[in-house]
């Protein structure tokens, strides 16, 4: 933390230093918020400042939790006394080295019947969408609220028996998070494919299944560092700002 004194050589009293640390989870229709995260760390005891200085910190042990903004709540960590600032976090998932196959199957009795399967490594078969389903609030004031992704229809008419269409969809493209279950038991984010099956009657038959995304090291690196360097901006004169820089270069460059 740098404190920079406009008018150099003149006495500044104040009453003490600090800086705070904040992790809020925030409801946009309730107008309420719950923190679950709160340090705080004195830099400077009262006193006066005759010069421009700089304030090391360090927050350990502090709950990590995805930076998220959604339709009805939004997660954010914020620090400094005197102004806001939004510090966004990304958290690298662990994840099994082998991921098994999602099967789902869906019919009208006599007369149909589909398999429906999903692997990142093979192809996908029938119509598809990308549901993302957000979750806030508990008990008897939990709400839901569904968002399309992505919708993909792939078959135009009576299929044929042992037909198979495969199609593939890319992630990247879409404003994904990773999934978020139970958040401080306050929201939770859950990705689903549906199955959606329309007869001649006109009547729409489902099947949903949840997948879970994860985000992996190599793929939030560069942005991570990228955002430091913006961060560290913010800040003239600091060892600190010109670290997170330097180490931004290398990586772009790498």
């Amino acid at each position: 933390v740098n404190v920079t004194l406009k008018n150099p050589g003149k006495r500044l009293e104040h009453q003490g230093i600090k800086i705070e640390f904040v992790g809020q989870i925030l409801y946009y229709d309730r107008g309420n918020h719950h923190e679950f995260v709160s340090l705080v760390k004195d830099l400077a005891r009262p006193g006066e400042i005759t010069q421009s200085q700089t304030f090391d910190f360090e927050f350990t042990h502090v709950e990590k939790y995805e930076s998220y903004t959604g339709q009805n709540v939004k997660l954010r960590r914020l620090n400094d006394i005197s102004k806001e600032m939004d510090i966004v976090v990304h958290t690298l998932s662990t994840y099994p080295e082998l991921n098994s196959s999602i099967k789902m199957e869906v019919g009208i009795e006599d007369c149909l019947h589909i398999e429906f399967e999903y692997h990142l490594k093979d192809v996908i078969h029938m119509e598809i969408d990308i549901i993302k389903r957000e979750t806030t609030g508990t008990g008897p004031s939990v709400y839901h609220e569904n968002d399309t992704i992505a919708k993909y229809e792939i078959m135009d008419g009576a299929p044929v028996r042992g037909e198979s269409i495969p199609i593939r969809l890319f992630l990247a493209g879409y404003d994904l998070t990773p999934t978020m279950r139970d958040i401080n038991k306050k929201f939770s984010v859950r990705y689903y494919l549906n199955l959606v099956l329309i007869d001649e009657e006109e009547r729409r038959y489902f099947k949903q299944q949840e997948i879970t995304l994860w985000r992996k090291g190599d793929v939030v690196r560069k942005s991570m560092s990228h955002q430091a360097a913006i961060a560290s901006q913010r800040f003239e004169g600091s060892a600190a700002s010109e670290s997170a820089l330097e180490q931004a270069a290398r990586e772009e460059s790498g």
